[in-house]
């Protein structure tokens, strides 16, 4: 079906047509037969054509004309008037000390009484304005369900820094800055000591040896490590009762590090963190059912299809007469 589009003549060929593109853009092109266009196109001229998608590409049918702007469109015919212009003057009278936008104060108790003897109104009664409030249609109301206590959220790991100071403190000063990079991984280190050598350059000293320092932060990565993870552990076992579960997983797994799992001082605490890591977890799981059960007990859907969604553990299976009655409340709560 031909459709209407604007295109942009780009060249003109030795054997009368015309190159084409879309106006204002690259694609669609083509060529269009010379005959069809206006007489004195040229290269850049937009005109509205009636083209045609075919199997090779499009074809132009024909120019659309186009209106001319200074055609008259029925427009009115405004004709002159012989009589003077004479302007509209309005004078507001003053009002009196005691008169009101409706008439004076008497006027005004005059007219008062509305309909049934009321002071609501001057206008006569009508059919229809008598009708009592309780023929009036009520609006729907909803209780909402009663509230599920919360528990409280837990909080996130906040470790401290006791290990790591010891740590540093027995590192020689000038080495000192290193060992606070290694905390953040050699490649932190790599990239410091790039910048640092850039800058001895361009001021034409001499520069660190990259190999040398690189070394050094690995010699004193592995205390470091077990110190910063010491600081996370110990922490962890203060905070065990309102501590996150994610914090807790994330520290139980620091511990599989080769530098971390070789050191004696870490494998009692990992082993402890472990198996507080199982308790807290099948509790967590008991609150999170218990708190889908408390939610559906007192019809907050919901708030138990939210907390289906957010188990502790991923990839754990939700119980299926839990799912049942999760998904029938679902359904009865759309009807």
């Amino acid at each position: 079906m031909p459709r209407r589009i604007d295109i942009e003549l780009t060249s003109a060929s030795s054997d009368g047509s015309w190159t084409w593109r879309a106006a204002g853009a690259l694609k669609p092109k083509g060529t269009v037969d010379g005959s069809i266009l206006h007489e004195g196109a040229s290269i850049g001229d937009v005109v509205k054509v009636e083209a045609e998608q075919m199997l090779d590409g499009m074809e132009i049918l024909s120019v659309v004309k186009s209106r001319d702007k200074n055609e008259s469109r029925g427009l009115m015919e405004l004709l002159p008037d012989d009589k003077p212009f004479e302007a509209v003057i309005e004078t507001k009278a003053k009002r009196g000390r005691g008169e009101r936008s409706g008439g004076n104060d008497r006027e005004g108790r005059g007219r008062g009484r509305g309909r049934d003897g009321d002071d609501r109104g001057g206008r006569p009664a009508r059919d229809g304005d008598k009708r009592e409030r309780s023929d009036r249609p009520k609006k729907p109301h909803f209780e909402a369900p009663p509230e599920v206590p919360q528990r409280p959220k837990p909080k996130r790991l906040r470790p401290g820094k006791a290990r790591t100071q010891e740590v540093l403190a027995s590192v020689p000063e000038e080495q000192r800055p290193i060992a606070e990079l290694a905390l953040q991984g050699m490649g932190a280190v790599r990239t410091r000591v790039k910048e640092e050598n850039a800058k001895l350059k361009a001021d034409a000293k001499p520069e660190m040896p990259e190999s040398s320092v690189t070394k050094m932060a690995e010699d004193m990565l592995p205390k470091l490590r077990v110190a910063d993870w010491l600081d996370r552990a110990e922490a962890a076992q203060r905070q065990m009762q309102h501590l996150d579960l994610r914090d807790l997983r994330s520290v139980v797994a620091a511990s599989a590090d080769p530098m971390v799992a070789r050191d004696e001082s870490t494998r009692a605490i990992a082993d402890e963190l472990k198996a507080s890591l199982v308790t807290k977890q099948s509790e967590e799981m008991a609150h999170w059912l218990e708190d889908v059960d408390a939610a559906l007990t007192v019809g907050r859907v919901i708030r138990a299809l939210r907390l289906s969604s957010q188990p502790p553990k991923a990839g754990v299976m939700f119980p299926p007469q839990l799912a049942k009655r999760l998904g029938e409340a679902a359904t009865n709560s759309l009807l």
